[in-house]
């Protein structure tokens, strides 16, 4: 089968097209066809050597939507011929998403959303947890509260935007250039200009942050804040002790792709309206160009693999 790998770590430039043996299901795991996969930055972060225990060569990529065509021992859950999205990502225990076959464990893995297709399924995994986990979870966000969320015009932000509007809040968020009107079409009420505007000025009093860009935005986010008021942030810690100078509450997340919060993000999907945008979409012969587009930090949404 073909899949594209590392044999060292570094730029774009270091990912092969291979062919290998197709991987067999162990226990607990479905070998998954898989149709689309899809870039997040965590994908180059790690090909660049952020993990350097890493072993190497290894398939690149997480996301992942498919149909099972084998099934492993002691799976009840999924049969042949199922529709399922989830993680591949070798560091959970699968073989990758860049590839025609993975073996995946099953508690990463649920059924597809049945308004998508592969390339939408694919795009959704890792962006659309992590905004569920955020908002549903960690913020318990209520209709009529007023959230700030970051990089609105980004995977994460685009999906965040439109589960924030699903649960009747009101959205500000960052973006600029053409992510400003992308943004104001995801559905939020208000778009800053991070270029142009101070955020922290333009916006006081809000119930919720969900940040994604850390550093200075991630401080300078606690101004917007009212007492009581929560920040969920993906990439930065609390290390000043802002949140008891301003009297919020600080959650640093690490989101967990599970068949449980993937089946919360189906709900959004087929009974809000909530949908991943594609940006463009790449064969994986085309992958060293896929991994430079998402690198230039201008995609609108997610760019997506195409693999069968």
């Amino acid at each position: 089968m073909k899949t594209a790998q590392i044999h060292k770590f570094g730029g774009s430039k270091v990912i092969e097209i291979a062919e290998v043996e197709k991987p067999k299901p162990g226990l607990g795991q479905v070998l998954v066809k898989i149709y689309a996969a899809s870039i997040n930055p965590f994908d180059y972060k790690v090909r660049g050597g952020m993990i350097p225990s890493m072993k190497l060569p290894f398939t690149l990529g997480g996301d992942i939507a498919g149909v099972v065509a084998e099934v492993g021992q002691g799976v009840e859950n999924f049969v042949v011929g199922n529709k399922i999205y989830g993680q591949a990502i070798v560091l959970a225990g699968a073989t990758g998403a860049f590839s025609e076959f993975a073996a995946v464990p099953v508690n990463f893995l649920a059924t597809m959303p049945k308004n998508l297709d592969f390339p939408e399924a694919a795009a959704a995994v890792l962006v659309g947890v992590s905004a569920v986990q955020a908002l549903a979870g960690h913020t318990q966000l209520k209709a009529g509260q007023k959230i700030l969320i970051h990089g609105g015009a980004g995977g994460i932000g685009h999906l965040a935007i439109q589960i924030a509007k699903s649960i009747g809040a009101y959205v500000a968020t960052t973006a600029t250039g053409e992510g400003m009107e992308f943004a104001k079409k995801m559905g939020a009420d208000e778009v800053v200009d991070y270029k142009t505007q101070k955020f922290e000025e333009v916006l006081k009093d809000y119930d919720a942050v969900f940040d994604t860009i850390g550093g200075e935005t991630f401080e300078k986010s606690f101004a917007v804040l009212k007492k009581g008021g929560v920040l969920v942030s993906m990439v930065a810690k609390d290390e000043k002790g802002l949140a008891e100078k301003y009297s919020v509450t600080i959650i640093s997340q690490a989101t967990k792709v599970t068949a449980e919060n993937l089946q919360k993000l189906t709900e959004f999907i087929e009974n809000k309206g909530v949908k991943p945008h594609i940006d463009k979409i790449y064969p994986l012969d085309s992958i060293k160009e896929a991994f430079g587009e998402q690198e230039k930090g201008e995609v609108l949404g997610k760019i997506v693999i195409n693999i069968q």
